[in-house]
């Protein structure tokens, strides 16, 4: 049997946040830093990002230099310095331990 993957999308970040907050204006944007999320990162951890350190789903265009360089939209998860400090760290153990299951 196989199982298709479905693509996570920004929109799926954003429905699943249960407290509806108000976009930031860009003035607003000064004190808030946004964590990259690495493309291939299992959907599950995105979701527990979001979910356990209240960060908002942003969507990044990067430019990545693989051969060529290629502009990506990458997701991104905007919040305080502390806690995307605390979920960078989270991110970087659950990462871990995915790779080694």
């Amino acid at each position: 049997m196989i199982t298709l993957t479905r693509k996570l999308t920004l929109e799926d970040l954003e429905r699943s946040k249960t407290k509806k907050e108000n976009k930031p204006e860009e003035q607003d944007l000064t004190d808030l830093y946004d964590l990259l999320i690495p493309p291939g990162t299992p959907s599950y951890i995105i979701y527990d990002l979001v979910e356990e350190f209240d960060l908002e789903p942003v969507e990044r265009k990067v430019n990545i230099q693989i051969v060529d360089t290629d502009e990506r939209e990458l997701i991104a998860l905007r919040g305080s310095l502390e806690v995307v400090r605390a979920a960078e760290k989270f991110l970087h153990e659950e990462l871990q331990a995915w790779i080694e299951s």
